[in-house]
C-alpha cells in the first residue's frame, strides 16, 4: 500500500524555517521510499541537504529551489518556506541521480536516467514516471536525452528550478546534495498507480503568424539541413517579431520596442501558443513566454522555437489561472480513480510566472487544488519552465500547470 505525507516548514528567516522543519520531521509518521523537496532560494540548501540526509539516509531525493517558496493543502508556505512530499511504497522501486549539464545537456540527462534506474534496481526497465528538475535553459535537450532511452513511452514530468527575482539563484537538489547547472532525475515504479495532467490556463486571442526567422543554429540529420531552432525569434510573417507581437496584444509594449529589454511581467497574461493537436475536437496549446525584446526588435523566449512554426496569440486572466489549477488536479485524480484506485497524495507544478501574476490571490490556487483532491496531502512548487506529457508527447513549455496523483 502507498502512503503519502507532505510537510511544510516556515519562518521569518531561512534559519527559522529550517529549525521548523527539524521539529516537524520528528513527528513525521512515514518511512519514505522517495522524497520530493522544494524550497525558497533564500534557503541554505547545503544545510537543508544535511538535515534530509541525516533523517532519511539513502532515500532517493529530487528537488530544488521554487519561486517564493511552496504551497500545500494549508495554503502558501511563505517567503522562506521548505516543502517535502514523501512517498512510502515498500513494494515499489524508486531511484534518483543527478548530473551537471555542462556542454551536453542531452548526454547528461541520459546518464542521470541510467544512474537513477540502477539506483532503483531496475536497469534497462521502463518506469511508470520519470521526474526531472533542472536549471532553466536546456529543457528541450534534457527531454531529447531522456527520449533516447524511453521515447515517449514513459511520461516525463517536472520543472525548471526558479528563484524570486529571475536573477539566476536557482539550484537543484539531488541524492548527493545541491548543485547549479544540473539536472536531477527520479524514476518511479509505483505499486499504487499514477495519474497525470499537464495543461495551460490560457485561450487563443485570435491573431497568429508564421515564424520566418530565428537567431539559432541549423542542425543536420543524415546530411539534410534542418530548420533553424532557438529562443530568439527575429521575424514573424517577415516583420520584426516584437512589432508583430505588440500589435497582437494591443500595443502594450510600445515603450519597449525601440529600447528593448525585459518584458516578462508585461507578457505573463499574453503568451505565445503552439498548436499541440486536438483531443475530442478540443485544441490544445503548448505555451511559450516572451521574456525580452532584443536589439533587433525580436523576442527572446523561455522555450525553443523552430522556423516555420505557426504561433498563436494567447490570453489569460487571474480567474482562469486560479480555476485551471483545480481542474488540472482533478484531471490527474480522475486517472487514478478511473483505474480503480484511491488517492494517496499529489505533487503539483505551477508556473512561477503565473504565481507572480496571480499575486495576492495565490491562496485561492492552493484552496482550489486542495478542494479537488479532497483534503489528501499535496505539495506544490513554482517553476520557470514546466515539462509534461501533452497528447502523447513529452514536451517543455512555459506558464503551464501539471499534477501527478499517486494512488494507494
Amino acid at each position: 500500500m502507498v502512503r503519502v505525507q507532505s510537510v511544510v516548514a516556515a519562518g521569518d528567516s531561512p534559519a527559522e524555517a529550517l529549525s521548523d522543519l527539524r521539529r516537524k520531521l520528528d513527528t513525521m509518521d512515514l518511512s519514505p521510499s522517495f522524497l520530493f523537496a522544494f524550497y525558497a532560494s533564500t534557503q541554505d540548501d547545503a544545510d537543508l541537504y544535511r538535515v534530509l540526509a541525516e533523517r532519511f539516509p539513502g532515500v532517493p531525493l529530487v528537488g530544488g529551489t521554487s519561486c517564493s517558496g511552496v504551497m500545500s493543502g494549508k495554503g502558501l508556505g511563505g517567503r522562506h518556506s521548505i516543502g517535502l512530499l514523501g512517498i512510502e511504497d515498500p513494494d515499489g522501486n524508486y531511484g534518483s541521480a543527478a548530473e551537471r549539464l555542462g556542454h551536453d545537456a542531452a548526454g547528461a540527462a541520459e546518464r542521470a536516467l541510467a544512474s537513477a534506474l540502477d539506483a532503483a534496481g531496475c536497469p534497462g526497465e521502463l518506469p511508470e514516471l520519470i521526474w526531472i528538475y533542472q536549471t532553466p535553459g536546456h529543457e528541450e535537450a534534457v527531454i531529447e536525452g531522456l527520449r533516447r532511452t524511453v521515447g515517449d513511452g514513459c511520461p516525463i514530468v517536472g520543472g525548471s528550478a526558479a528563484d524570486e527575482a529571475v536573477s539566476g539563484e536557482w539550484r537543484q537538489l539531488g541524492p548527493e546534495g545541491p548543485m547549479r547547472d544540473g539536472v536531477v532525475v527520479g524514476v518511479l515504479f509505483s505499486t499504487g498507480g499514477i495519474g497525470l495532467a499537464f495543461r495551460g490556463g490560457y485561450e487563443p486571442a485570435g491573431p497568429s503568424g508564421i515564424v520566418t526567422r530565428i537567431d539559432g543554429e541549423r542542425g543536420s540529420e543524415s546530411g539534410i539541413v534542418t530548420k533553424a531552432r532557438g529562443r530568439r525569434i527575429l521575424e514573424i510573417d517577415g516583420q520584426p517579431a516584437a512589432e508583430v507581437y505588440d500589435q497582437w496584444i494591443g500595443g502594450g509594449l510600445a515603450g519597449k520596442i525601440a529600447s528593448g529589454g525585459p518584458i516578462l511581467a508585461d507578457t505573463t497574461m499574453w503568451p505565445l501558443g503552439l498548436d499541440a493537436g486536438s483531443l475530442a475536437d478540443v485544441p490544445h496549446y503548448l505555451l511559450v513566454h516572451p521574456e525580452a525584446v532584443t536589439a533587433e526588435r525580436g523576442l527572446s523566449t523561455f522555450a525553443t522555437i523552430e522556423e516555420g512554426t505557426r504561433l498563436y496569440a494567447m490570453h489569460g486572466d487571474r480567474k482562469r489561472l486560479i480555476d485551471r489549477a483545480g481542474r488540472v488536479a482533478a484531471a490527474a485524480l480522475d486517472e487514478v480513480v478511473g483505474a480503480g484506485g484511491r488517492l494517496a497524495g499529489a505533487i503539483v507544478v505551477y508556473c512561477g510566472g503565473c504565481r507572480l501574476a496571480v499575486g495576492d490571490e495565490m491562496p485561492k490556487v492552493a484552496s482550489a487544488i486542495a478542494e479537488q483532491l479532497g483534503g489528501s496531502p499535496f505539495l506544490g512548487c513554482f517553476t520557470f519552465g514546466e515539462q509534461g506529457l501533452l497528447l502523447g508527447r513529452n514536451v517543455h513549455g512555459n506558464l503551464m500547470i501539471s499534477a501527478v496523483a499517486f494512488g494507494t
